[in-house]
């Protein structure tokens, strides 16, 4: 037999050993001085013997012999046209040949394809185990015998290729994500601050889709930096909002090397900059000095506040006595957050409070009184807070966030979970929205104003509506003011509680409460819904629907125009997906007769020597790798990711036998442990 070169010389020759039994490998080679292979030996893999070494003589554990001195082989040797042909073969062997339901085991019939690569790399971004992954394809291909390779193989893949992120260092392996998302989504925005040591220090990044979303949605943005989900217990602090569907949307993100005002007036700058310079309404925090600071430098339009979320979390801790003594204190602290309209009134509410609970001289509260204006509802009614005020929204990303991104992520991982945390969030809007525009709302009356409600409003803004507009018939009202403009009114419930004042103009049809709940939601209150009714107001003024809790809230949406590309390993992956699923079509459909089988296994092995041919003479075959590089790129060098210095001892140092004995005994009494993780 001849071949037209070594390649397809060792591929029929690992194919006529897998058939028997054994695997093969590259043995002798001799080259021409131009460098062509002049002979080449092709042996069974069990060839040759292992030597003697003296430094094993006192080794407790050796790997089980494998080479035991086989001599089969196929001898090629390079003619005169060209052309590889067989001058020696040798097919007895020395040893049992592997019986055929082993036969895809052998090492040299083992391979993982770069679309297996492709679908185990999706698979790890994914949060998927390496069993999970391996049952996946074992599923897939009709059994693990099945898949070209052995679970340890996918391991050692796995781990070679983490491996090889740890080597190339983190700053390359940020710079280098941020290059290649940006190649794929040119839209996506990306800023890193460096040292003088060209260190990263900060980081602050924000896709096509995010930047698109702040346009629609970035009226109110809710910004946290107690997050410390990555190796280097840097500050994650994601920007996030609310859109029409009341679903959390990420505007961007960042890691910070410390929590100073530089770092914080730098961080909200680059966000300016991505965002086009448009600032927010309200920007929720928690506490921080330094970052009030920087927000009061940067964000000189909008409004700042605490997000009560934190302010809980923080009473929690400091005021766990009281909490646990009675229940009454929660509902008399949470009166203090949300329920006051006049000033006056809160502060005898706080007073009481604090006699009530002889809390006078709690430091704490102290420090929270001073900064009131800040997260007391009485000081904030007029400021648009998009109904964010609520815990619901920050409890709700601090979940999230605690199941995708964990401390042990090193920055690679870190991105890749990150993005997927992105993608699973985004795709809960489309789900929304199919059902929004595939079902109707329930009406708890069937009038005019509730029907035009349920056209225009999102289903959770519509069922926030209605529960105001239910409301109305329990409420009392009284005309206490009247003049040539304007007319008067209070507004109570039931004739008793707390009195609520509301300003109507005829005119404009103009309707003003006290508690302010269009100002700082976007939707009437029950109120002001009262003073519509006494007016004959069958109707919803246009005036009071807030384009973005409307339906058509991202009219214009200009996601259209960016274009998103999938990188080759991407591509890889959809292709075999799509193709396995046709191919699973085919073959249920084949199996069902004889006539039907034999037509497409035809088929398939004509198909397949169709495509090796193909392959021969096209770049198909092009590594992933190399087909990645041809994008032009930033090729800005960073000598890695700035560490803060360690104070006390390393976690990882070795602890000496006296230490360890201290050690031992201190863990040895009995203690108490408390779960203050959400307090990070």
């Amino acid at each position: 037999m001849k071949f037209d070169g070594d390649d397809n010389a060792y591929e029929f020759y690992k194919s006529y050993a897998h058939s028997v039994g054994f695997s093969v490998k590259k043995h002798q080679i001799k080259r021409t001085k131009e460098g062509q292979v002049k002979r080449r030996t092709y042996s069974c893999s069990k060839q040759g013997k292992k030597g003697f070494d003296k430094r094993r003589e006192h080794v407790a554990f050796e790997r089980p012999i494998l080479r035991v001195g086989c001599l089969a082989r196929m001898t090629c040797q390079l003619k005169n046209d060209g052309m590889l042909e067989i001058v020696s073969f040798e097919e007895n062997h020395n040893h049992d040949l592997a019986p055929t339901p082993m036969k895809h085991m052998l090492r040299s019939n083992r391979k993982i394809s770069y679309a297996q690569k492709a679908i185990a790399d999706d698979a790890e971004k994914a949060g998927l185990s390496i069993k999970k992954t391996i049952d996946l394809l074992a599923v897939q291909n009709g059994g693990r015998e099945h898949n070209g390779f052995l679970d340890k193989d996918y391991q050692n893949y796995i781990g070679t290729k983490r491996k090889a992120t740890m080597i190339k260092g983190d700053g390359q392996a940020i710079m280098d994500y941020f290059r290649k998302a940006q190649a794929e989504d040119p839209s996506f925005f990306y800023l890193v601050q460096l040292d003088d040591d060209d260190l990263i220090m900060n980081m602050f990044w924000a896709d096509g889709r995010s930047i698109i979303d702040y346009k629609y949605f970035g009226d109110v943005v809710c910004f946290d930096t107690t997050y410390r989900t990555n190796e280097y217990g840097r500050p994650f602090a994601p920007f996030v909002g609310v859109n029409h569907l009341k679903q959390t949307v990420i505007f961007g993100a960042a890691l910070l090397y410390d929590e100073t005002i530089t770092s914080f007036k730098w961080l909200f700058e680059t966000f300016l900059t991505a965002m086009a310079g448009n600032q927010p309404k309200t920007i929720l925090t928690d506490q921080s000095a330094a970052m009030a600071k920087a927000i009061e430098e940067v964000f000189t339009e909008s409004h700042h506040r605490l997000c009560i979320w934190h302010i809980y979390q923080n009473a929690a801790k400091h005021l766990s006595h009281v909490f646990n003594a009675s229940d009454q204190f929660a509902k008399d602290f949470s009166a203090c957050v949300y329920d006051y309209e006049d000033e006056e009134e809160w502060y005898k509410g706080w007073d009481d409070m604090l006699t009530k609970y002889n809390l006078r001289n709690n430091e704490w509260l102290e420090g929270i009184f001073s900064m009131r204006e800040k997260w007391a509802m009485v000081y904030g009614r007029h400021m648009f807070t998009a109904d964010m005020m609520s815990t619901q929204l920050s409890e709700s990303i601090n979940s999230v966030l605690k199941k995708y991104l964990k401390p042990k992520h090193n920055m690679a991982y870190f991105f890749d979970h990150y993005a997927r945390l992105v993608e699973d969030r985004r795709y809960q809007e489309p789900l929304a929205e199919f059902k929004m525009r595939d079902t109707i709302p329930v009406l708890q009356a069937n009038v005019e104003m509730l029907r035009q409600a349920s056209k225009v409003y999102t289903p959770k803004v519509f069922k926030m509506f209605q529960e105001e507009f239910v409301k109305v018939l329990d409420y009392t009202i009284d005309k206490i003011n009247k003049n040539e403009v304007r007319v008067e009114y209070k507004v109570r419930y039931a004739g008793r509680g707390t009195e609520h004042f509301v300003q109507f103009e005829s005119s404009s049809q103009a309707v003003d409460c006290s508690c302010k709940k269009f100002e700082f939601v976007g939707i009437l209150c029950t109120h002001a819904l009262k003073v519509l009714d006494k007016k004959n107001i069958k109707q919803i003024p246009r005036r009071y629907i807030l384009k973005r809790w409307t339906k058509d809230a991202k009219d214009g949406d200009l996601r259209s125009s960016v274009q998103v590309q999938g990188s080759s390993e991407k591509l890889i992956g959809k292709r075999y997906c799509n193709l396995h699923y046709n191919f699973r079509e085919i073959s249920t459909l084949a199996a069902e007769n004889d006539a039907m089988y034999e037509h497409a296994s035809e088929v398939f092995s004509n198909l397949l020597k169709d495509l090796q041919g193909m392959r021969k003479f096209s770049d198909v075959g092009t590594s992933p790798e190399e087909l990645c590089s041809n994008h032009e790129e930033d090729h800005r060098v960073v000598a890695g990711v700035k560490k803060k210095a360690t104070v006390g001892r390393p976690k990882g140092r070795i602890k000496g036998a006296l230490e360890l004995r201290k050690s031992h005994k201190v863990q040895s009494k009995p203690q108490v442990h408390f779960d203050l993780s959400f307090l990070l």
